[in-house]
């Protein structure tokens, strides 16, 4: 089971999004849909789906997050042309953040923003034979920039079978922003790669909870311990959501919480749904005797 999971926030179109990405890559499908009543966001719609074998979550749960580059989807294209029709594809109704072009690290490349506004970064890859297809890639702006350097190395300590790659650093005068030290740093968490980078302009942007990270946990043991290790804005708590220290958003959920939304019965999913949303870290007691109905 895929140890990390990256999670979308839509207003209304998870599902419809889930699909349009899906139709461009290969290796890629639906998984489950749902609906889980009496949210505070009323009705929403749960949707799992696979990119290129990679699993994805997302949800429509109401207009009230909304994407922006400090969390964008890095794709590593196999050719030039692989570029072009995914560029084709996600700037229609999008906008262009770095225009498609060369630049000193790809000989092709380019940085758009889809039409529900979530980031892309499309990179000819000249080798991708053991090289993730799909890769989040945090920017870190306003207040925590130039930290991207210490978060990698804190989340890395973190998570097992974790590994830091390549570091590259701005030049003198690369960066405008004077505290921006990292312009690549590639690491894996639990095997799963992700990026990271200090941003070299001040921006009004910063991480927020319409891209966050599911971690599935197997027990209530290791709930815990990711629980107690990342969890730094107390206030941001809340059915099993949190906020790191640098402001990135993690979900820190059970493994069998999938089975029963999408697999129970639909008594099962309301009690469930009923408990979790009184919670702020999961009690995995607590939802197993609702599912039980005790």
């Amino acid at each position: 089971m895929q140890k990390i999971v990256p999670h979308l926030w839509y207003d209304k179109e998870a599902k419809e999004a889930a699909l349009f990405y899906i139709s461009l890559f290969e290796q890629s499908r639906l998984l489950n849909v749902t609906i889980i009543g009496d949210t505070p966001s009323g009705d929403s719609e749960i949707v799992d789906f696979e990119l290129a074998g990679q699993r994805f979550s997302a949800i429509s749960a109401g207009p009230y997050f909304r994407f922006n580059p400090s969390i964008s989807l890095m794709v590593a294209c196999e050719s030039i042309e692989e570029v072009n029709i995914k560029w084709k594809a996600l700037s229609e109704g999008g906008s262009e953040l770095m225009p498609l072009g060369e630049y000193p690290f790809s000989r092709w490349y380019g940085w758009v923003q889809d039409k529900y506004g979530l980031s892309w970064q499309l990179m000819f890859t000249e080798n991708t034979q053991n090289v993730q297809k799909i890769t989040p890639n945090m920017l870190f702006s306003n207040e925590v920039c130039g930290k991207a350097e210490e978060a990698v190395k804190y989340y890395t300590g973190i998570f097992e079978d974790s590994e830091t790659g390549t570091v590259s650093r701005y030049g003198e005068g690369e960066a405008e922003n004077s505290k921006a030290e990292v312009n690549y740093a590639g690491f894996k968490l639990d095997g799963f790669s992700l990026s990271a980078m200090d941003n070299a302009y001040d921006t009004d942007f910063g991480f927020n909870e319409a891209f966050s990270l599911m971690v599935y946990c197997k027990d209530q043991k290791e709930i815990d311990y990711f629980w107690d290790r990342l969890s730094a804005v107390p206030e941001a708590e809340q059915c099993g959501w949190l906020k790191d220290r640098f402001g990135v958003s993690w979900q820190i959920v059970p493994e069998y919480m999938d089975n029963i939304l999408f697999n129970g019965s639909e008594a099962e999913i309301r009690r469930v749904t009923e408990a979790f949303l009184k919670m702020k870290k999961f009690d995995l007691e607590a939802l197993e005797k609702a599912r039980k109905g005790d």
